[in-house]
C-alpha cells in the first residue's frame, strides 16, 4: 500500500510512518513550519518528504491519505486532503491506522499525563538489548533506539499513548484506539484544559482506556500503575489484575537508597522482596519513577531476565528534550528540557535543582502548548518557578489564541514576579542571547518549552561554549 502522511513531522506521525514502512508499505509526507529536532529527523528518514502542502506532493498511485490533526495543517481545507477526496483515496488519522495495523497484537498502551514517552522508549530500548523484537511507537527521539516507530517480528508492540483527542471532528482520545492487552499508567494529573476543562473530563478517557484491558481469564490484560491517588480512584474500572509501583515502599514494586549522582544508583525492591541494583545515568527522581514503572511491568511479565534489565537501564540515554546537556565546553551547562504541562516543567526544575544544587539556575520558559496559554491555568505561574534564580520569559505563540482565553505576555510576566521571581521577557533570540551573555560564570541555564523556542536549543550552546569555555572559567 502506498500512504501520504500530511503533517508528518509531528512525533506520532513520523513514528506511524515509520512503522508503516517497516511493515512494507511506501510512505512520502508533508509538513510547513516545522522546527527542529524532528524537521531535521524527518529529513534524514529516506522517504520523500515535503516542506510545503500541495496537490502535487501525492504520489499518483496513492492508497490512503493519514491527516494530522495540528491546527495549521488546515484539515478539510489542506490541498492534499481536497486531492486526496477528488481522487476518491481513503483519508485517516494516525490513530486510527495504528489501532487496525496492530489487531491481533500484544498491544502495551503506555498513558500518562506525563513520562510516557520516557517510559514507551525505556520498554522499546530494554527489549531491544535483551534480542526481543517488539514494535513501538514513540513521540519522542531517542539516542538509543534507530527509530522513533519500529513494526518488529514478536507479537509485543509497545503505544506512546496520548489522552488528546484524535482531532476536531472525532472527540475520542488518542489511546482508546489502540487494543489494550496491558496498560502502564505512570500518572494522572489535569493537562490539555482546552479540551478538558474540567479534571473528570481529563480523566474520563483514562476511565474508558482502563475498561478496554481484557480482564483476568479472558485475554489475561495487566495494568502496572503508579500509586497515585487519583489513579487508584479509577482503578476500578479495569478486571484485569492491577500491579502497583513508586519510589517509596508500596504493596508493588519500588525503589530504596537512591544516591543522585552523575550516574545515579539505587535498589528496585520487587513485591517478594527481591532486590535488583540498578544505575542510570537520566536526571531526576521523576526518571527513577520511570524507570521503576518499566522495570515492574517487563519483569511482571516475564519479557526479560533481571541481569538484562539492569544492563539496559544503564545504558539508556533518554529521550531528546527530556534533560539534555546541549553544551560541551562550556562551564555553564544549558540543559533543554520539555515543558509542555506543570508537571513535566516542575519535574524538569526539580532535578536540576537535585543535580546543580550550588549553581543559580535560570529557566528560559516559553508557553508553548495551550495549557500554558489559558488564563484559566495563570495560577500554574504561582509555584512552577520556585527555586529558580531568574526566568527569561518568551512570548506566548499565537496560533490557536482564539480557540481559547489566551493570556498576554504580559500577564504571564507580572503573574510570575508577583510569585517573587525574577523575571525578564525576551522578544527575540538576539534579546534572549544578549541576557544571558553577562553571567558569572556559575550558573546552570534550562531551556524549557515544548515549542521551539525561537531556536535557541541551536543557537545558543556554541555561544556558550565561546563565553564561557571551561577552561577560561578555570
Amino acid at each position: 500500500m502506498r500512504i501520504h502522511f500530511t503533517g508528518i513531522a509531528g512525533a506520532g506521525m513520523s513514528a506511524v510512518a515509520l512503522m508503516m514502512r517497516d511493515a512494507g508499505h511506501q510512505v512520502s509526507g508533508s509538513d510547513a513550519d516545522v522546527f527542529p529536532p524532528m524537521s531535521t529527523y524527518v529529513e534524514g528518514l529516506g522517504f520523500p518528504f515535503h516542506r510545503s502542502f500541495a496537490a502535487g506532493n501525492l504520489p499518483p498511485d496513492l492508497d490512503l491519505l493519514v491527516l494530522g490533526a495540528s491546527a495549521k495543517l488546515g484539515g478539510e481545507a489542506n490541498p492534499e486532503v481536497a486531492e486526496a477526496r477528488a481522487r476518491g483515496v481513503a483519508v485517516t488519522t494516525f490513530p486510527e491506522l495504528v489501532g487496525e495495523a496492530t489487531r491481533g497484537r500484544l498491544n502495551t498502551v503506555v498513558a500518562g499525563s506525563f513520562g510516557k514517552s520516557t517510559c514507551t522508549a525505556l520498554m522499546a530500548h530494554i527489549l531491544r538489548e535483551a534480542g526481543h523484537d517488539a514494535g513501538w511507537m514513540i513521540g519522542a527521539i531517542s539516542p538509543s533506539l534507530p527509530a522513533t516507530g519500529h513494526w518488529g517480528t514478536a507479537p509485543e508492540v509497545v503505544l506512546e499513548g496520548d489522552e488528546y483527542i484524535v482531532g476536531l471532528a472525532d472527540r475520542r482520545s488518542k489511546f482508546v484506539l489502540y487494543h489494550p492487552r496491558d496498560v502502564l499508567l505512570t500518572s494522572l494529573i489535569h493537562d490539555h484544559v482546552n479540551v478538558f476543562p474540567t479534571f473528570a473530563d481529563y480523566e474520563a478517557p483514562f476511565r474508558e482506556l482502563l475498561r478496554l484491558i481484557p480482564p483476568h481469564g479472558s485475554g489475561d490484560g495487566l495494568l502496572v500503575a503508579r500509586e497515585h491517588p487519583a489513579i487508584r480512584k479509577i482503578a476500578g474500572e479495569t478486571a484485569a489484575p492491577i500491579v502497583w509501583y513508586d519510589t517509596k515502599p508500596c504493596a508493588g514494586w519500588f525503589s530504596e537508597g537512591v544516591a543522585f549522582g552523575e550516574t545515579t544508583r539505587f535498589t528496585l525492591v520487587a513485591p517478594d522482596g527481591r532486590r535488583i541494583a540498578l544505575t542510570t545515568s537520566l536526571l531526576g527522581e521523576h526518571n527513577i519513577e520511570n524507570i521503576v514503572g518499566v522495570a515492574a511491568y517487563l519483569l511482571e511479565r516475564g519479557l526479560v531476565a533481571e541481569a538484562a534489565l539492569a544492563r539496559a537501564v544503564a545504558s539508556f540515554a533518554g529521550i531528546r528534550r527530556r534533560l539534555d546537556r546541549l553544551t560541551s565546553r562550556s562551564a555553564v551547562p544549558i540543559i533543554e528540557g520539555f515543558g509542555s504541562s506543570y508537571e513535566k516543567a516542575r519535574s524538569a526544575i526539580e532535578a536540576m535543582l537535585l543535580h546543580y544544587p550550588d549553581r543559580p539556575l535560570t529557566v528560559v520558559f516559553e508557553p508553548h502548548t495551550f495549557s500554558w496559554r489559558s488564563r484559566e491555568a495563570l495560577n500554574w505561574y504561582d509555584t512552577v518557578f520556585e527555586g529558580v534564580a531568574r526566568v527569561l520569559m518568551v512570548p506566548p505563540p499565537t496560533h490557536g489564541a482564539d480557540s481559547h482565553d489566551q493570556s498576554t505576555h504580559a500577564e504571564i510576566l507580572a503573574r510570575t514576579a508577583a510569585a517573587g521571581v525574577p523575571v525578564q521577557g525576551v522578544e527575540n533570540a538576539a534579546e534572549a542571547t544578549q541576557a544571558l551573555s553577562t553571567l558569572r560564570g556559575d550558573e546552570v541555564v534550562l531551556l524549557l518549552s515544548s515549542g521551539p523556542l525561537l531556536g535557541l536549543p541551536d543557537s545558543l550552546p556554541p555561544v556558550f561554549d565561546r563565553l564561557y569555555a571551561e577552561t577560561e572559567a578555570a
